[in-house]
């Protein structure tokens, strides 16, 4: 009887420690690296002046373009594709006889291919967040000393110092993996470029929420309202039409509400993302994904109600 009573309390207790340890696995050295990259501010004193010349650029209207705006999401991922895909089919060649001319073809192209895509991913990474700055100020020095290899890689091809441009090469396309995962954990980790507005759909039920009255919403003042976990940016314009977006910027989570409200329209105060009031549509980037929109519904008592649109 004691050693059943003393079985029962034991293997129970094994069987929790057990569920815990595998509850928690330990993080890998290579993860921890990662993860400490957003945590180096010291990046920040190249970061800065960088930016400040990123911003600089005269691109006009062609900065929303390599935002990826006419695309509705970031450009940079598919320009790299180019750059990426010659290299590789080059690091292949070389390793095939006869095909001297060509490999050298690819590897040029892809330096060429590279600045377009690196000019895009620098104008997205200007408009990040700080953390997020730090890791691509890695991914794109990494991707710049890449590029470099294969830059010499192609000078010596042509030199006809053949092993010595395949070396340069192959040397180009491993930091060019490693700029790759740089640049996933920058994307899937850290989620710069996707989308922050995504998740809103699913956290609302499809049914009528009150906001408030008429009265409460100033005319063309921004209003903050909680529809459980979803804040809603709330205008009233001239004329009495109220419109309803979600709040929170799709761009980097900006809250609309605090910023500015002009000619149908809302600019987000972190980035300068500018949103139609009336459907939620990008104006301007860097956002590149429009704001979740409402319908509003404003009753005979002056009770307004909003519903998210297409629900």
């Amino acid at each position: 009887m004691r050693w059943t009573a003393l079985r029962k309390g034991i293997v129970p207790a094994l069987a929790a420690t057990t569920v815990r340890a595998k509850a928690v696995p330990a993080e890998s050295p290579l993860l921890r690296a990662l993860d400490g990259l957003e945590r180096r501010k010291g990046l920040d004193l190249a970061a800065r002046p960088l930016r400040r010349v990123v911003h600089g650029l005269p691109l006009g209207r062609f900065r929303d373009v390599l935002h990826g705006l006419p695309l509705g999401h970031p450009l940079h991922p598919l320009l790299v594709q180019a750059p990426i895909g010659a290299w590789l089919s080059a690091g292949l060649l070389d390793a095939v006889p006869g095909t001297r001319r060509a490999a050298r073809v690819l590897v040029g192209a892809g330096v060429v291919a590279a600045v377009p895509a690196a000019l895009a991913g620098w104008v997205d990474w200007a408009e990040q967040q700080s953390d997020q700055m730090r890791t691509g100020l890695v991914h794109a020095a990494t991707v710049n000393l890449a590029t470099g290899l294969y830059a010499a890689s192609w000078l010596q091809r042509g030199r006809r110092h053949s092993a010595r441009g395949k070396a340069l090469g192959w040397a180009g396309l491993g930091v060019v993996a490693v700029g790759g995962m740089l640049g996933g954990h920058l994307a899937y980790r850290q989620a710069a470029g996707t989308n922050k507005t995504e998740p809103v759909p699913h956290l609302l039920e499809d049914r009528w929420y009150p906001v408030g009255r008429v009265e409460d919403f100033p005319v063309g003042q921004p209003v903050r309202r909680e529809l459980g976990e979803v804040p809603v940016l709330i205008v009233r314009r001239t004329g009495g039409q109220i419109h309803a977006l979600a709040d929170r910027c799709s761009h980097e989570s900006g809250p609309l509400s605090g910023g500015k409200v002009s000619d149908g329209c809302v600019e987000c105060p972190w980035h300068g993302s500018v949103f139609r009031l009336s459907d939620g549509a990008n104006v301007s980037g860097p956002a590149t994904a429009p704001q979740p929109a409402f319908e509003v519904d404003v009753q005979a008592d002056g009770a307004v109600r909003v519903r998210l649109s297409g629900g």
